[in-house]
């Protein structure tokens, strides 16, 4: 790699890098707090799309650079070519893509998470906060109501009551209220957070890739269906994963009282 190319990189207000099975992706405008604007949707949008059809990657981390995660969207920054709404649509998209991405992917939240910052965590499988971090659906104090999936995200997390009383008030709480609440899934020491996520990323990449594909979309799904919808796509999730080759490996070596396999995903039925 040259050292242009290393510069022009390192200038992209969206990385991703990749140490083994992991990805990480790194919000990367740390002057203005990682707010995104409307190139960072974009590369976010392509990262995503990359990231979902790599066979390779197995675990993503999302986090933001300069020790800060997001502050949302970075509204003096918006293209005025562009219909509202149809932003609106295109940016909702990415917070789709990110929450049915089919691996699991992990938040790493440092300093502030705001308004579609925090969403953006929200959409994540789970949520390492750091000591320090703050969160705040801030959208009301700048006149806009909430987004990037903040509706869908925060009553099936607290409930309805606690969720407006987030989206309403736009209060700042702390890493360990948001803990409470069932928003953030660890709460670590910053000299600990990097080392935890790695870890956490290291284990999750090392288990069968199609089961918790699987797993993660029927989670979602089971929200919103009826106990004989959900049993049904259980019965069909199973057949699927019995059809890879590390269903029958995880059964061989729980039967010999071996090591867990080397998950493969790779389909058994060729």
């Amino acid at each position: 790699m040259t050292a242009e190319t290393t510069s022009s990189r390192a200038q992209s207000p969206v990385i991703v890098t990749r140490d083994g099975a992991t990805a990480t992706l790194t919000l990367n405008r740390p002057s203005r707090k990682n707010a995104i604007d409307d190139e960072g949707w974009h590369l976010l949008r392509a990262a995503l799309e990359d990231l979902a059809t790599d066979d390779a990657v197995r675990a993503v981390i999302v986090t933001g650079a300069g020790g800060d995660f997001c502050a949302g969207a970075d509204l003096g920054r918006a293209s005025g070519d562009e219909h509202p709404t149809a932003r609106m649509r295109r940016v909702g998209n990415i917070a789709i893509a990110l929450s049915e991405l089919p691996k699991p992917v992990i938040a790493k939240v440092e300093g502030v998470a705001a308004g579609a910052g925090w969403n953006l965590a929200l959409a994540c499988d789970l949520v390492v906060a750091s000591t320090s971090a703050r969160f705040s659906q801030i959208f009301a104090r700048r006149g806009l109501s909430i987004d990037f999936g903040g509706s869908w995200f925060l009553p099936r997390l607290v409930g309805m009551q606690q969720a407006k009383r987030l989206a309403l008030l736009a209060e700042m709480i702390g890493a360990e209220e948001a803990r409470e609440l069932g928003l953030v899934t660890w709460v670590k020491p910053e000299d600990e957070l990097a080392d935890f996520v790695a870890e956490l990323a290291h284990r999750l990449a090392a288990l069968p890739p199609v089961a918790l594909a699987q797993s993660k979309a029927l989670l979602h799904q089971g929200t919103t269906q009826t106990l004989r919808e959900a049993i049904d796509n259980e019965s069909r999730a199973q057949a699927v994963n019995l059809a890879t080759e590390d269903a029958p490996a995880a059964f061989r070596a729980f039967r010999d009282k071996a090591e867990p396999p080397a998950y493969t995903g790779r389909w058994a039925l060729r």
